[in-house]
């Protein structure tokens, strides 16, 4: 269920919280530490590479680097859109309200794997990074966004690819970082591309795909609940504690030789 190539390699996942202010930013910094938690499980190597505060509280977006063995075959599971309900805590009436978030994974690219970059398609910004106030504010811009043009050379499509890195107070690491996650993003189109040739099932892609809403986390009914696989289970605190192993299993079990 993990023969192919990439799944040997470690993962980026990024996380976005959806449309719906503060309850769907507080959801994502849920789903960050649910995965950070799961990799202390697995003894995995987690690095923050980028990491912007909520207005209020939560995330907006988060981006992890995952480095261990198998890290990308195990995490590529979790590409998708996942919802929650839940009775919220800054909804003053106490309703139900459901929040969104998606979250991204690609194959984090090693030294071995070569990746063309053309140079004249990279331009960057530089920002200060930190957080909303307080004495961790960065005075100097190290925080660097990278734009890429990127052409599918199938379909002559062209799109910018962005990526931010503020993980350290060195603008030259963190552009050199920003650099490898390009390289990863760049390596995972590939695999798409090839993907895409020899895709034969297509109900099974509509149900993979990236977009998709893949699980839903039901809080006050006890069940998270996996809509790819249809596994389910009733220990939501353990879960959101990053015992997500079964639902990892299912869908290999599943869609591993697909």
């Amino acid at each position: 269920m993990l023969q192919a190539e990439e799944d040997r390699l470690g993962a980026v996942l990024k996380i976005n919280s959806g449309a719906g202010g503060t309850e769907s930013q507080d959801w994502a910094s849920m789903l960050a530490r649910m995965y950070q938690r799961w990799c202390e499980h697995k003894d995995y190597k987690v690095t923050v590479t980028n990491w912007q505060d909520g207005d209020d509280a939560g995330i907006k977006t988060a981006t992890l680097q995952v480095e261990g063995e198998l890290a990308y075959g195990f995490l590529k599971s979790e590409n998708g859109v996942h919802r929650l309900v839940r009775v919220s805590p800054y909804n003053a009436q106490g309703k139900r309200m459901t929040s969104f978030a998606s979250v991204f994974v690609v194959p984090l690219v090693d030294e071995s794997i070569e990746i063309e970059v053309n140079p004249a398609n990279i331009s960057w910004d530089t920002f200060r990074s930190g957080g909303a106030g307080g004495q961790n504010v960065n005075k100097v811009e190290t925080g660097v966004r990278l734009r890429y043009d990127y052409t599918d050379p199938d379909t002559g499509e062209t799109e910018e690819i962005i990526i931010e890195n503020t993980e350290t107070r060195s603008q030259l690491d963190n552009r050199e970082n920003a650099m490898r996650l390009l390289r990863s993003q760049l390596y995972d189109k590939e695999l798409a591309r090839r993907r895409k040739a020899q895709e034969a099932i297509e109900d099974t892609k509509k149900k993979i795909e990236w977009g998709s809403q893949i699980r839903s986390y039901v809080f006050d009914d006890r069940r998270v609940k996996d809509h790819r696989t249809n596994y389910q289970t009733s220990d939501v605190d353990g879960v959101m504690d990053g015992e997500i192993d079964d639902f990892i299993k299912a869908y290999l079990m599943e869609f591993g030789g697909a």
